[in-house]
């Protein structure tokens, strides 16, 4: 059955959890999205849209869109690059470490509350054993690129 397959718990799941987020982050006015790209910018300020992109798990058109967003917003800002003409660096604005500062203990607290009840133990193994399916399907992805 197909409720019963891991495939489906882990999408459902990430499903959930998102649109959980996103009613909590709505009076905000920033989407789950747009959040955790300005959330990886102020974890490191002036990167490339390319870093940027890898650094979310998105494509690079998926980040200039969101981009396009948080500067309308005024919380993020790109600028040329020196190095490379060709390129933007993006940056998050004091607006947007300032959302930034606010949005960030909501996801801390809905994770905790979905987690209430599991034990350390066994958030540690589901930890593992999700960074392990997820190493295992990067790599695949790699071999069926190439």
């Amino acid at each position: 059955m197909q409720d019963d397959s891991l495939g489906f718990r882990l999408n459902y799941a990430a499903r959930r959890i998102s649109q959980l987020l996103a009613l909590r982050m709505a009076p905000y006015d920033i989407t789950t999205e747009q959040w955790s790209t300005l959330n990886r910018l102020a974890e490191q300020d002036g990167i490339s849209q390319k870093d940027l992109a890898r650094r979310v798990g998105k494509d690079q058109t998926n980040v200039t869109r969101i981009l396009d967003q948080l500067e309308r917003k005024g919380l993020a800002e790109r600028r040329p690059n020196a190095e490379d003409r060709r390129s933007f660096l993006a940056f998050v604005t004091d607006a947007g470490l300032a959302l930034n500062e606010t949005v960030s203990p909501i996801e801390e607290e809905v994770i905790k509350s979905l987690v209430y009840g599991v034990s350390d133990e066994q958030l540690h193994i589901f930890s593992q054993v999700l960074r392990q399916i997820t190493e295992t399907a990067e790599t695949e992805i790699k071999e069926m690129e190439r």
